[in-house]
């Protein structure tokens, strides 16, 4: 059992340095691709090789009629949601923004577990921990205050919005649902319907006019569909079901960290002193929230016996 947590911290780690990467990846891609072919494409991509590995050398069991119908929907609320609003709306806003807007996914989440998840409810360490680290991401979206009267801005706004809820929910009702079948085989199959739901928006609002096979849209492509999608979401199903949704919910405040340095280094988009201590201030309100979690368990052990 303890092999299994370190596993699924490290697991967690992974997607921590891993996801914050994607943002600017996808942002790339989506500057010479339509944003939901090429979602459509890595999802296509990514779940073929995971699911054959898994079929083929992982020796997996096909999986029920019930367990691939609960990872269509997964991967409708997760991968066409989730992932398809993000890359839809970096074609209006930096990867940065983008990053720090998905970092409320903690909150949701605890607004979702404490309407429908009694086992998890946060304790007050771990709320203040989310709220510390909230403040971090606020100061950082400080800095950014004077472009949101850009429609373009708002639109954006509003689609990861969206998609944080739908990850954020989709997430909460995988833990509970997802106890069947190989874990990996079960990413791919999310990953697989994730994109197919996307097909029908590619053909209302992507423009192929846009379509260009640049050596940065290939190179991000590839990126994402190996690290992005069967690495980091791999590492992702096995965490889902090995932690509270609390702790791997943090995952969403480290990635804005990773994001805005790399959009800095890479596509020159702001980085400064505020934006330094708002950094610093989020990953204070990551160790408290999992100190919270830590003196939970202790807690709940004393009382039990």
């Amino acid at each position: 059992m303890k092999k299994d947590l370190l596993i699924a911290y490290i697991a967690l780690g992974v997607i921590c340095v891993i996801w914050g990467t994607t943002y600017l990846a996808l942002r790339v891609g989506v500057l010479h691709f339509p944003p939901f072919l090429f979602v459509i494409l890595r999802q296509f991509i990514a779940s073929t090789v995971l699911g054959s590995i898994m079929l083929t050398v992982g020796k997996a069991a096909w999986p029920s009629r019930e367990n691939i119908f609960r990872q269509a929907i997964a991967g409708f609320f997760m991968i066409t949601l989730g992932n398809g609003l993000v890359a839809w709306a970096e074609v209006l806003i930096p990867s940065g923004v983008a990053a720090i807007i998905c970092s409320l996914m903690p909150v949701a989440v605890i607004l979702i577990n404490v309407a429908a998840n009694r086992e998890e409810k946060p304790t007050i360490p771990i709320a203040l921990g989310v709220l510390i680290g909230l403040v971090g991401i606020v100061m950082i979206f400080g800095e950014h205050v004077q472009d949101f009267s850009k429609r373009e801005y708002q639109a954006g706004i509003f689609l990861i919005f969206i998609a944080v809820i739908s990850w954020a929910g989709g997430s909460v009702w995988l833990k509970k649902k997802n106890t069947e079948g190989n874990l990996f085989l079960n990413a791919a199959l999310q990953m697989f319907f994730g994109g197919l739901w996307l097909v029908p928006c590619s053909l209302m609002f992507d423009n192929f006019k846009n379509l260009s096979w640049s050596g940065e849209a290939v190179i991000s492509l590839a990126y994402l569909v190996v690290f992005g999608s069967i690495i980091a979401y791999g590492c992702y199903s096995y965490a889902l079901r090995k932690l509270p949704m609390t702790i791997l919910s943090l995952y969403a405040y480290v990635n804005p960290v990773v994001a805005v340095i790399l959009g800095w280094l890479v596509l020159d988009e702001k980085l400064n002193v505020t934006i330094a201590v708002a950094i610093g201030i989020t990953v204070a309100g990551i160790y408290v929230v999992n100190r919270g979690y830590y003196l939970s368990k202790i807690w709940k052990a004393q009382f039990t016996r």
